[in-house]
């Protein structure tokens, strides 16, 4: 098996994830959106946790479909509060509803999510070079100012730890270690 980062251990779905998605470019709208949401479900609990639920959340957030979810009513609150595939937090579900609609007026302001969001980065990947997992901080400059503007156009769940970790899910900071086969393939240098 070629080198990966700790955190990736064993378990296949955590093997997939970190080989084809954590630390890839994503620039699509609603996949930027999805792993919002997702990032803001997983404060507080493991992400192995979340992406078990991830078919799940796809399925009961209709294909995290913002233009849907930002239509939620309390009737639908109250289904999903019902539902064993995902997290059952009242506050969680409705930041979902909350931040559905934050992203459709921040996309209707700015033209795309996408351009939006990669600004915090200055337009592409920032390539870091950790050598080991402890190395890697929990928040950066950019993940607080990422934070500190999604509050302020209505998102909910986005503090600074929380954008962070969507940085690197989405590719935005190549976080994975300088041992790791990724790193390198993603345009990390040692």
């Amino acid at each position: 098996m070629p080198p990966r980062c700790a955190w990736a251990g064993t378990d296949p779905l955590y093997l997939s994830y970190h080989d084809a998605e954590w630390g890839v470019p994503v620039h699509e709208d609603q996949r930027l959106f999805e792993f919002i949401l997702l990032e803001g479900v997983q404060a507080g609990l493991s992400w192995i946790t979340i992406l078990k639920k991830r078919e799940n959340y796809r399925k009961a957030l209709d294909g995290f479909c913002p233009e849907i979810i930002a239509g939620y009513g309390e009737e639908k609150i109250r289904s999903l509060l019902q539902d064993p595939g995902i997290v059952r937090n009242r506050l969680k579900i409705e930041a979902a509803v909350k931040n559905a609609r934050a992203f459709l007026a921040l996309r209707e302001k700015t033209g795309s999510f996408d351009a939006y969001i990669w600004r915090f980065c200055g337009g592409s990947p920032i390539q870091n070079a950790w050598k080991n997992l402890k190395d890697v901080p929990p928040r950066t400059k950019e993940s607080e100012a990422m934070s500190k503007d999604l509050k302020k156009q209505g998102f909910a769940f986005v503090g600074p730890t929380t954008c962070y970790a969507f940085m690197q899910a989405v590719g935005m900071v190549n976080d994975h270690v300088t041992s790791c086969f990724r790193h390198r393939e993603l345009g990390g240098c040692l």
